[in-house]
């Protein structure tokens, strides 16, 4: 049970921090690096006071561990391209948070189960919003989408075959395999809705005034001969400073869906299955 009096300000810091987060993010597409950061300090400041408190000092450690753990996670989720910067930095900073046992076992279910429950909750919130995009922009999404099957021929073409050699497996092995089948087959589907989500959806033109540091440029800019490349990392401060001194013409960015509400789903998540007594 992790509702002992010591981690009650840990769970509840956890989920006031990552709600701010989520405001943060669907109001300007980004989480301020001093929100991330305070929640490292006060959750291992306040474990560090308890330790001292009450003599044992596997508090601090355990957050201390978790933190760890976490910023090994957190950088690769980054440099494997599944979060950006900002998404990263709240990952790291919970470490500091879900490590509310003393037993590390069932730290290490909290952590596989929260990173599972917010892979999950998160995928079925993006493919939501994904929906409503293409609902809202119709037009162009169809023809991005004809765009995109025409393009990926071959990878449909590739799925098709591993699908029928599956099904023929599936058909000696048993219904079970048939799942494996599902998976290949709806796979070039989910994967060419994604993209054309993605170009038709996400891309919009902006004035150089309106853009922020870390924002995806679509494509690169050249400005008195100074190449600005579209990269991971987004737009540095310096190329910012840069492009609204002394570029003057419109500017495509591509935005992400905000993922921190697949946060709050795997923090709540873990709360709920703490509460009817999976650890």
């Amino acid at each position: 049970m992790i509702f002992t009096n010591e981690n009650l300000f840990l769970i509840v810091l956890g989920l006031v921090w990552i709600i701010g987060a989520v405001l943060q993010d669907l109001h300007r597409r980004e989480v301020d690096n001093l929100w991330n950061f305070s929640l490292i300090a006060i959750a291992l400041g306040y474990r560090a006071v308890v330790s001292v408190f009450v003599g044992d000092y596997w508090f601090l450690l355990n957050g201390l561990i978790g933190f760890g753990i976490f910023l090994l996670l957190g950088n690769l989720f980054y440099y494997s391209r599944v979060f950006a910067g900002g998404d990263v930095k709240l990952v790291i900073a919970l470490g500091a948070i879900l490590a509310l046992s003393y037993d590390w076992i069932v730290n290490l279910k909290i952590f596989g189960l929260f990173i599972g429950l917010f892979l999950l909750g998160g995928s079925i919130y993006v493919f939501i919003w994904s929906l409503f995009l293409v609902v809202i922009n119709w037009k162009r999404f169809s023809k991005e989408f004809a765009k995109q099957v025409k393009f990926y021929k071959t990878l449909f073409l590739i799925f098709l075959i591993v699908v029928v050699v599956l099904s023929g497996i599936s058909f000696f092995i048993g219904w079970e395999f048939s799942l494996i089948v599902l998976v290949f087959l709806l796979f070039p589907f989910l994967f060419v809705f994604a993209k054309s989500v993605e170009e038709s959806c996400m891309v919009k033109e902006i004035s150089p005034e309106k853009l922020t540091e870390g924002d995806w440029l679509y494509e690169d800019i050249f400005i008195n001969g100074k190449k600005i490349k579209k990269n991971w990392e987004g737009v540095s401060r310096k190329e910012l400073d840069l492009i609204k001194r002394k570029y003057r013409r419109k500017i495509f960015v591509k935005y992400g869906i905000p993922f921190t509400p697949g946060f709050l789903i795997g923090f709540v998540g873990i709360l709920v299955l703490s509460w009817y007594g999976w650890f």
